[in-house]
């Protein structure tokens, strides 16, 4: 079975099933509904819950980045436009995925995670990597591209 990802229409906000292997060849995905064109699925980064952390991030064939954060948090809202371009760059590569720590305490005790913003790095179901606070775009991007290798290399 091929890789599914799940992609909400700008539209009409139907929830439509793209095959990944269909975008990664570069074809564009239409709404089952409306047919409007859908965003590239990946390219924006997955809100993520306790229910849905395992299926979508430990699962995942590919590393995830995970962006653990509150609406409240000043430097968290500093990131986001930070992993929102590694989402759209990596696209295919990495997953990127957005947590409320808030909404989901259940996933936040689980990774101890103490600080926000904190960027885990889930490869193979366990964390290879925890960035804690701002980082610049470049420093992120350079262990997010070593996660890659050694999931490539294995």
């Amino acid at each position: 079975m091929s890789d599914i990802a799940i992609v909400r229409c700008a539209s009409c906000g139907a929830t439509n099933r793209v095959p990944s292997e269909k975008l990664a060849q570069g074809l564009a995905a239409k709404c089952g509904r409306c047919k409007e064109p859908l965003p590239r699925a990946g390219a924006t980064p997955l809100v993520v819950t306790d229910a849905t952390f395992a299926a979508e991030v430990e699962r995942s064939p590919v590393p995830v980045l995970v962006d653990a954060w509150a609406a409240w948090c000043g430097p968290c809202r500093m990131l986001a436009p930070v992993v929102d371009e590694l989402a759209a760059e990596l696209a295919g590569q990495v997953r990127v995925a957005k947590l409320d720590v808030d909404r989901n305490p259940a996933t936040a005790s689980r990774f101890d995670i103490r600080s926000i913003p904190t960027l885990l790095v889930i490869a193979g179901g366990r964390e290879v990597d925890r960035i804690v606070g701002v980082q610049p775009k470049h420093a992120i991007r350079a262990r997010l591209d070593k996660a890659v290798a050694a999931t490539r290399g294995r």
